[in-house]
């Protein structure tokens, strides 16, 4: 048994978490495209014919649940440490290490920026900025692909309309208007544009492109993109932009073609499927329907727009739950509102188990998930009370066995021992926390004692 606590306690005093984890880690050999100077940790059971992931090491219950994990199920893995202090020290050296790494990947993060010692006396964020828009750049990240219920988001990244660079960030003293850098890289967004076009041809979905071609220069491009992409195919476009985005940015969207390989369309003039084009906003209520209505489709935005289109997909399953159990009061009828849900076929829950996939213009895919309330968690945990006095569940580590699954799946991809394999764990993971949710401790101790690692 990992001692959990104490790295909990290590991490939350600002201690030397790097050694603690190294002491539970083997030094390895393997080292990410170009950075011979990374540190790389193994782990797990190196038997059999499984290809090992890479986790990154970052922060609060995003750490500790990944430990936990990979320490119950004994896969072969590999682990970069990437937590927000240690991103700080390496000047985010350790971004590139990880986006780099030769394997598919799992990469967590934690909402919002967290504070350091900055070396100086002081605190301040890391770097000054996040550290998911500088891996996804070093990473050579050109989509983020989340599938929820019916709907797939495809988000054109790092296509950012906002500025990660705080020193070219700048306010005019006279006017009040700000300034930033624009960086998104054309070459990305065509690649981004083909897998959408792609996914809709493969799948029969719906493809919506959403989208503000006359409001965002960047999105005009993006748009005319995805013009000249479905110029020579068999695509029916229903809802259309009323000025054709290809024909208004031609001079700049040609210097972006020129740039692709030279066969980038081979074989789209045999890919056919629906699209409609809408103004990113519209989307939100389209997406609600969708839901409703059980409508596979694929939206395809820029990353700011599909990051609020995800954040919808994961949070408005709940309230329309609730809405269904008011409507059944009104009608006098008392009812299971989550079996009635399952009943009707819906499968979205509350985004807990909603992950995503990067894909990068080299190298393996990287899954990730975001765990916006990490830190407070890990202090509830630390404070002896995970359920606040009876008001709040304790943390469900659950998307964390989901996310391992799905990505030795995908580095695996073929090998049915494996799926089986996963597919039990998960199962007992459910046997284990049903009912009464275990703490975590508890419910760490009780996983060991009922999933069988890999490769004993």
């Amino acid at each position: 048994m990992i001692d959990l606590m104490s790295i909990a306690r290590i991490e939350a005093d600002g201690g030397d978490l790097f050694g603690a984890l190294q002491a539970l880690y083997k030094p390895t050999e393997v080292r990410p495209n170009g950075f011979p100077e990374a540190v790389v940790w193994s782990g797990g059971n190196f038997v059999d014919n499984v290809n090992p992931v890479a986790h990154s090491l970052t922060d609060a219950y995003a750490l500790l649940g990944t430990v936990a994990a990979i320490d119950i199920l004994g896969l072969p893995f590999y682990t970069v440490p990437m937590w927000s202090q240690y991103r700080h020290d390496t000047k985010l050296e350790c971004l590139s290490w990880f986006g780099n790494m030769p394997c598919t990947s799992i990469k967590w993060s934690t909402a919002g920026d967290a504070y350091v010692n900055d070396g100086k006396g002081g605190r301040g964020v890391v770097m000054g900025k996040s550290g998911n828009a500088p891996l996804r750049t070093q990473a050579g990240v050109y989509c983020n692909v989340r599938p929820y219920g019916p709907i797939t988001a495809v988000r054109c990244m790092p296509c950012l309309p906002y500025s990660q660079n705080k020193p070219k960030f700048d306010v005019d003293p006279k006017t009040g208007h700000i300034h930033s850098e624009m960086n998104s890289p054309g070459i990305q967004m065509a690649y981004a544009n083909r897998l959408f076009l792609k996914m809709v041809h493969e799948t029969g979905a719906i493809g919506r492109v959403a989208m503000k071609p006359t409001q965002a220069m960047e999105d005009g491009i993006n748009a005319g993109l995805h013009a000249w992409l479905i110029q020579g195919t068999k695509f029916e476009i229903g809802r259309k932009y009323a000025v054709d985005p290809f024909e208004e940015h031609r001079e700049n969207i040609e210097k972006i073609i020129a740039l692709l390989p030279a066969d980038f369309k081979s074989g789209m003039e045999n890919w056919g499927g629906r699209i409609e084009q809408h103004i990113s906003d519209t989307n939100y209520g389209l997406l609600l329907w969708d839901l409703i209505d059980h409508q596979k489709c694929i939206v395809l935005a820029t990353d700011l727009d599909g990051d609020r289109l995800t954040d919808l997909m994961a949070d408005v399953s709940d309230p329309l739950r609730h809405f269904g159990e008011k409507l059944a009061r009104h009608l006098g009828q008392d009812i299971d509102i989550s079996k009635v849900w399952s009943d009707m076929g819906y499968t979205t829950g509350n985004g807990r188990d909603m992950t995503s996939v990067m894909h990068r213009m080299t190298g393996p895919a990287i899954h990730e998930q975001t765990l916006g309330s990490a830190d407070a968690m890990l202090l509830r945990l630390l404070d002896g009370d995970e359920s606040m006095g009876g008001t709040k569940q304790p943390y469900d580590p659950r998307i964390h066995f989901v996310l391992i699954r799905d990505a030795y799946l995908d580095a695996n991809q073929g090998n049915k021992e494996l799926k089986m394999w996963l597919d039990d764990a998960l199962a007992t993971f459910d046997k284990v926390y049903a009912g009464q949710r275990p703490g975590f401790i508890d419910g760490y101790r009780s996983l060991k004692e009922a999933i069988k690692p890999w490769g004993n």
